[in-house]
Parts: C-alpha cells; sequence; structure tokens
C-alpha cells in the first residue's frame, strides 16, 4: 500500500513542478492527473499498489467533502448575499460545458 501511495505523491510531485516552472497557469494537481492518466494509458492496467490505494481512499471519499462543507456554512452571509450572481454564473459555465461537450462528441463521432 505504502509503494502505491508513493507512486501517487510522485506524480503529483511531477504535476507540481511542471506547474511551478513550465505551467503556472495549470494546477499542479491537475497536471499530476494528466501525467497518472497518461502513465496507466501506456502502461495499459493498474498496478496492484496503486489499485489497492485507490480503493482506500474512495472507502473514505465522503470525509473529503467535509471541509467544503465547513466553507459554505462559514461563508453562507456572503453566498445569500450574492446567490442571483453564482446562480447565473452556475447556470451558464453548465450550459457551456455541455455545448462544448456536445460538439465535442459531435465532432469525434464524425470520424468514425
Amino acid at each position: 500500500m505504502i509503494q502505491g501511495l508513493v507512486q501517487l505523491f510522485i506524480f503529483q510531485a511531477l504535476g507540481e513542478l511542471i506547474s511551478k516552472f513550465a505551467l503556472p497557469f495549470i494546477p499542479g494537481p491537475v497536471l499530476g492527473l494528466v501525467l497518472l492518466l497518461a502513465f496507466l494509458g501506456i502502461r495499459g492496467r493498474i498496478p496492484a499498489s496503486m489499485d489497492l490505494v485507490g480503493n482506500s481512499i474512495l472507502q473514505h471519499l465522503g470525509l473529503l467533502f467535509i471541509p467544503a462543507s465547513v466553507g459554505v456554512v462559514l461563508y453562507l452571509p456572503v453566498l445569500q448575499a450574492n446567490g442571483w450572481a453564482i446562480s447565473a454564473a452556475l447556470t451558464v459555465s453548465v450550459l457551456a460545458t455541455v455545448a462544448v461537450v456536445a460538439l465535442l462528441l459531435k465532432l469525434l463521432a464524425a470520424k468514425d
């Protein structure tokens, strides 16, 4: 299990390094996940040690939402004051995301 955790941390550290020195506008964890995805795609399978760590983390995924919930409660007055702006931004971003994904799927499906 330690080996899998170390491997995941290595990908996150590589993402942080690339973010710090080459691509500062992309968060390090995102770059680390892209590197991990590329590694797993090239390898063709998930190593057993990473699978064990991933399954263990997924079993406790609910705990990761506690800090976000505390943040919402802490900033509830600010969120209430800006409720319409937040709702509009969320609606526009969801519609834009759906439109972009639909166009992308249409383009990719046309190639087959």
